[in-house]
């Protein structure tokens, strides 16, 4: 943590961060909720998303387009995200209207009405989102990668749920979750760019004082399994995901696993982009990423590319992934680590960066993360961490999803085989 970074704890429990940047004129403003899709019950699933679309429709005291022309008649800009283990609302403003800012905030997460011709409506537009997400095979894959990975609870159902759920969720069940999940100890009001602590403190202690502060009950552990999805589509391309278990957050090898998507298919020098598109032209798109959650981690490949070429992509991205912990070089390392490290760094440069950055920090670690820190951990992962992480890797069980004309991808058996065949 900065000296610019400070935190101070509300009476009913709410966490303030803010972190002042003199060299901006605007600032981001937000509540991070510690409650996202993971924290529902299977009746519910899409209430958190729902929570989020309803957000600026309207409380006691504004309407929907009061918000709207509040907000924009001081060029201000507000914006809001579901994720698996969290929810975020959040402002960007001139300094001069970070008191608005406040307000607003704290009005739509203590009084809001949930009208019934807003719900008509926002129910709608869920529902288009919905029928466009199975609509775009390269963006409902990642839905069926997650449930693939971990099938029947929580953690694999769907962020945005399902079009029976939302269609028919009671407008009891939104006020009833957002009752039970949206507490003070749970909530963290971040700003960065041109704030005062002190002024956004007192702001806080009196704009959020509504706020109740009670227990959560706990989430339902993950589990991860892993396993095989196949969707027969007619189209042009076949969408893949391959992908393992990796770490949590906190985890000692959490950066590890950072630091191999990268290398492995984190740019256009990565082993995958080389190999896979350079050298052979198989795909368009291919890319790593690794994902961690709090109390389990995804790592993932994403291709997309032809039919007849699909027999051909598979065992290539499979041998890089065999080869992958006999074979990292001191090069790829530090090119991975300086990759990394300028996203951070450039990343800074945001005050939108910054607020969700410390916002999920907060959430995850209960305190932020300097830069130095996270700098320290990147450099702390060497060569044999790396090959640790890639074994690792390896030996969880695949996860498999495409969507596509997939009669030449080879079966789930055949792809299990050229794993254990390298244990």
């Amino acid at each position: 943590m900065t000296d610019d970074v400070r935190i101070s704890t509300l009476d009913n429990g709410l966490r303030v961060v803010t972190d002042s940047m003199a060299s901006v004129e605007s600032a981001t403003i937000g509540v991070w909720v510690g409650t996202g899709s993971r924290a529902e019950e299977p009746e519910v699933n899409g209430a958190a998303h729902f929570l989020e679309h309803m957000a600026f429709k309207g409380t006691t005291s504004r309407s929907a387009l009061d918000i709207a022309l509040e907000v924009e008649a001081v060029g201000g800009s507000f914006n809001a995200y579901t994720a698996r283990e969290n929810t975020a609302y959040f402002m960007k403003v001139l300094r001069n209207d970070v008191g608005l800012a406040t307000d607003i905030l704290a009005d739509i997460l203590q009084h809001p009405t949930f009208d019934e011709e807003e719900l008509r409506r926002e129910r709608g537009v869920i529902l288009q989102e919905i029928g466009q997400a199975h609509d775009t095979p390269d963006d409902i894959i990642y839905d069926y990668f997650q449930e693939t990975a971990y099938p029947d609870q929580a953690m694999g159902r769907p962020i945005l749920g399902t079009s029976d759920l939302v269609r028919n969720m009671p407008r009891d069940a939104l006020i009833g979750f957002m009752k039970e999940r949206y507490q003070a100890g749970n909530m963290v009001l971040v700003a960065a760019g041109a704030v005062d602590h002190d002024e956004i403190v007192e702001r806080a202690t009196r704009d959020f004082a509504d706020l109740s502060n009670a227990d959560l009950n706990q989430q339902e552990p993950a589990r991860y399994e892993g396993g095989d999805f196949r969707q027969n589509r007619e189209s042009e391309q076949v969408h893949l995901k391959l992908g393992f278990e990796s770490a949590s957050y906190g985890a000692d090898d959490q950066f590890d696993f950072a630091v191999l998507s990268n290398i492995l298919g984190g740019g256009m020098s990565s082993r995958l982009f080389q190999e896979v598109r350079e050298k052979r032209g198989l795909v368009y798109s291919i890319f790593a990423y690794a994902s961690a959650f709090q109390d389990s981690g995804l790592f993932g490949i994403y291709a997309g590319t032809g039919p007849d070429e699909v027999p051909e992509l598979l065992p290539i991205v499979c041998d890089e992934l065999v080869k992958l912990p006999d074979t990292i070089t001191g090069e790829e390392l530090e090119r991975a680590r300086a990759q990394l490290k300028a996203s951070l760094l450039m990343g800074m440069e945001s005050t939108s960066n910054r607020a969700d950055q410390l916002g999920n920090q907060m959430l995850v670690y209960g305190r932020p993360w300097s830069m130095e820190e996270l700098i320290e951990k990147i450099d702390a992962v060497t060569e044999d961490s790396l090959a640790g992480a890639a074994k690792k890797l390896i030996a969880s069980k695949p996860t498999l999803t495409a969507i596509g004309p997939l009669a030449k991808l080879e079966s789930y058996d055949s792809l299990l085989a050229r794993f254990t065949c390298s244990a």
